[in-house]
């Protein structure tokens, strides 16, 4: 364990629990303190982010996958003293929408690709979660998402060390997407993930484990 290591902060995506960063909360605890935040009370990002900085040491980096990544902006909104790092993956800069529905998420999320070798195929684990997580979290984490607001002063507060990283294969947050938000952060590092879809840290944990050690200790 490195000296004096920051807390790391994961956020899950929608409809997922800690099962998500399993392997980073593993795979990087030598040089940091991994813990999960809890996004499964709340209905809007604003509440979302207030639960995790109530829960949160003092100073902190943080990472999260889609939902998690809007939480991610929103807690450098209201705390930005608080955060010295983020990592966005599957995040998007954009308040246009792709998927309107909790059906239509979760299918773009697990769907596999036409050719299969592409991505793994994670919709045991994604459906497992899900059912762990529960309906009544879910139609909460999707109003939160429906009715988030605009994220751009949220994004204009980044001054922290950036990573923006998305799955070559996400339909939910195109490679484009993903690039756009990291273009709107000064000096952030953008990173596409070969044959990834939409959950990474989940679908390529190496990939993901490597990225963050050495956004970590960059």
């Amino acid at each position: 364990m490195i000296r004096n290591a920051p807390p790391l902060v994961l956020l899950p995506a929608m409809g997922c629990d800690g099962q998500l960063w399993a392997r980073q909360v593993v795979d990087l605890s030598d040089i940091t303190h991994p813990m999960l935040g809890d996004l499964t009370v709340d209905d809007t990002l604003e509440a979302m982010a207030t639960r995790v900085l109530a829960h949160a040491p003092p100073r902190f980096t943080v990472a999260g996958v889609s939902l998690g990544g809007y939480v991610a902006l929103e807690i450098i909104r209201q705390a930005p003293d608080r955060v010295q790092r983020v990592a966005l993956f599957g995040t998007r800069a954009s308040m246009q929408t792709r998927p309107r529905t909790v059906a239509e998420q979760g299918l773009l999320a697990t769907a596999p690709h036409a050719d299969p070798t592409l991505t793994p195929i994670i919709s045991g684990p994604v459906q497992a979660m899900a059912e762990r997580v529960g309906a009544a979290v879910f139609e909460r984490q999707q109003r939160a998402m429906l009715a988030r607001p605009d994220i751009s002063s949220a994004i204009a507060a980044v001054r922290v060390p950036t990573l923006v990283a998305v799955g070559e294969h996400d339909r939910i947050c195109l490679p484009a997407d993903a690039r756009e938000l990291s273009d709107h952060i000064p000096g952030s590092q953008f990173h596409e993930i070969r044959n990834c879809g939409h959950l990474a840290p989940l679908e390529r944990p190496g990939q993901v484990t490597q990225l963050l050690r050495d956004w970590l200790q960059g």
